[in-house]
């Protein structure tokens, strides 16, 4: 059986937890042998902590998603820190900038970000990073500021973005909208970025991939998007696992 890593997903969100022993089981059934269960504030990133010390298969990333930043308390970034030294935590994330909502002033958002980065930096974690309608600002401040190692989560960004971050020695993480049929753009930066840079995630349960349009997503449906970077590069779906569990590894440490 071939054995794949979500690198991103969200068991902490009440959503799967309130069937996580059948999540974890058809996950398990579908061949992912890694979840990195991935925090958006404190409440969310102790819960991530807690799956992962529950659960073998599981890890743990920490941080304050921009949506959060403006409610984040005075002394977040310290609670992070204890957080991030706790085992079963191999990240930090997601942090990052979200233009298309705004949930955060923009300048909080920058400043929780940067910090994020600079903590990433103090505890040798990789950065989780969200990008949404923010893409040449998030890139500057990776540039600028970023940690030696980071995923660009759900990358949505175009072939020269991409070239960047491949350059900055930075992943990119594909998953549901890697299967969105009208998604070209993403296709071709899937096809063209090495192997070895590339993760594979769900975010669920949201972005399910096409065959479940409309319906909850779970780390299951990570074959979907395995499937779909096979039939564009020309591989197998056992190359694909094989390399992409690697990077995941790699990446995170486990």
């Amino acid at each position: 059986m071939i054995v794949l890593a979500d690198t991103h997903v969200h068991l902490n969100d009440k959503r799967l937890a309130r069937d996580l022993a059948g999540v974890v089981e058809r996950a398990r059934g579908a061949g992912v042998g890694l979840m990195v269960c991935v925090g958006w504030d404190l409440p969310s990133s102790r819960a991530a902590l807690k799956l992962a010390g529950d659960l073998p298969c599981v890890r743990a990333a920490v941080g304050v998603h921009p949506h959060d930043a403006a409610a984040a308390p005075p002394d977040y970034l310290e609670q992070l820190r204890i957080l991030a030294r706790q085992p079963g935590a191999v990240a930090i994330g997601e942090a990052g900038l979200d233009y298309y909502r705004d949930l955060s002033p923009r300048d909080t958002q920058q400043e929780v970000f940067r910090a994020q980065m600079r903590l990433a930096r103090e505890v040798g974690l990789p950065l989780i990073v969200h990008c949404r309608d923010a893409e040449a600002v998030t890139l500057a401040l990776l540039e600028a500021e970023g940690p030696p190692l980071a995923v660009l989560h759900c990358f949505a960004g175009d072939r020269r973005t991409a070239a960047r971050y491949v350059e900055m020695g930075y992943y990119l993480g594909f998953g549901g909208t890697l299967t969105y049929r009208r998604n070209e753009e993403l296709r071709r930066v899937a096809r063209e970025v090495p192997l070895e840079r590339i993760l594979l995630e769900t975010d669920a349960p949201y972005l399910p991939p096409e065959p479940r349009r409309g319906r909850r997503n779970e780390p299951a449906c990570l074959t979907f998007v395995a499937q779909v970077l096979a039939e564009l590069r020309g591989i197998t779906v056992e190359e694909v696992a094989e390399a992409t569990t690697a990077n995941a590894y790699r990446v995170f440490g486990c």
